[in-house]
């Protein structure tokens, strides 16, 4: 566990764990703490990448997406409990410190995009910005490259689903204004917590929750169709704020809200272990202990179907606490559904949008 006098600020996770991609991995052994600088330096790193495709079909039976888009691998917003941490390894980094502070920017994904999207064969679905890491990270504010694959899509009148806990987001509200007049576009804010001590251990590099409910306030005012997701639910932690979210988000304006349990599948599970041991020692084991109710005993189950919600007798009382707060401040409201019918493709005149 790391000492709360070593902790990094504005970071979620502490270390690395061993990566299980690689043979080697750089370690702090030598007895006079020679390597320390090097393995504690939490500068970010921007590393480009100029990858042939960026659009990724879905498979996933249970979460309901078509495509995902994902302009950004890492994100500076450091939430601890974060699924994507894992696919980090797979770009041989860590899922801990590495992923928040290496971060793979993919300057040619608006090209890339359109280039896809004049396929034969290209089925029209709705495209996740970002479905793994954050698309308005704070990098964001200067590469654009979000506001550009907005612009595409606008011009191709593809349908795009969208989720962030970043207020840039409003930044590109004409294009999303834009986007909606043509049923193109779904919004989803994800708000984790009201309670600003909590939000900002958990989720250190990302907007109050009074600014998130602001885009929700703004977003909805402006007509887009607004998902707050309330995820994840953390047992011990945030479970008993659901009614106060859902209220919150309905207040807002919000066309709908849901949520996912917490499931700490690959390295998550031991980042999230050593930073709550640190951040909240004197109920850490109960924590960890109910998040293991609801997964058969273990901190995750990757079961379809079952985990998103979980199972027993904890991750049953979160349903229904969830689903009284939906009847109770969120009845009869939906999202409008997507228009198909706009799509075009414009075989060679996809260079002149940039």
């Amino acid at each position: 566990m790391i000492k709360a006098d070593d902790f990094l600020k504005g970071r979620g996770a502490q270390y690395n764990p061993k990566n299980p991609y690689l043979k080697q991995a750089y370690v702090a052994e030598h007895v006079e703490g020679l390597d320390e600088p090097m393995l504690s330096n939490s500068k970010t790193e921007f590393l480009p990448e100029y990858p042939k495709n960026v659009v990724n079909k879905v498979d996933s039976p249970d979460v309901g997406l078509g495509y995902s888009l994902n302009p950004y691998q890492g994100c500076e917003h450091g939430c601890v409990y974060c699924y994507a941490r894992n696919s980090h390894q797979y770009w041989g980094y860590g899922a801990g410190l590495d992923f928040e502070r290496k971060i793979i920017v993919k300057e040619n994904a608006p090209e890339v995009l359109a280039r896809q999207l004049e396929s034969p064969a290209w089925q029209v679905m709705p495209i996740m910005l970002a479905g793994n890491t954050d698309c308005y990270q704070p990098i964001e504010a200067k590469k654009r490259l979000t506001r550009r694959i907005l612009e595409v899509l606008l011009q191709y009148r593809h349908p795009v689903s969208m989720i962030t806990k970043n207020a840039l987001i409003l930044r590109d509200l004409d294009l999303l204004r834009e986007l909606n007049k043509y049923d193109l576009v779904h919004v989803s804010i994800s708000i984790t917590t009201l309670d600003e001590k909590l939000r900002q251990k958990l989720e250190p590099r990302t907007a109050s929750a009074s600014r998130r409910l602001d885009v929700v306030r703004q977003l909805s005012d402006a007509g887009i169709p607004v998902n707050v997701m309330t995820a994840p639910i953390i047992p011990g932690l945030n479970d008993s704020e659901i009614p106060a979210l859902v209220k919150a988000a309905a207040d807002a304006g919000a066309s709908n809200a849901a949520y996912t349990m917490v499931r700490l599948n690959g390295s998550i599970g031991p980042i999230f272990e050593d930073w709550i041991q640190q951040a909240f020692p004197d109920r850490a084991q109960k924590v960890l202990s109910q998040i293991a109710d609801c997964h058969g005993g273990q901190l995750n189950d990757s079961r379809f179907g079952v985990r998103m919600r979980g199972e027993g007798k904890f991750a049953d009382l979160i349903s229904k606490l969830f689903r009284v707060s939906m009847q109770k401040y969120m009845a009869g409201r939906s999202m409008k559904p997507y228009n198909y019918s706009h799509f075009c493709q414009r075989k060679g005149k996809q260079l002149g949008l940039f």
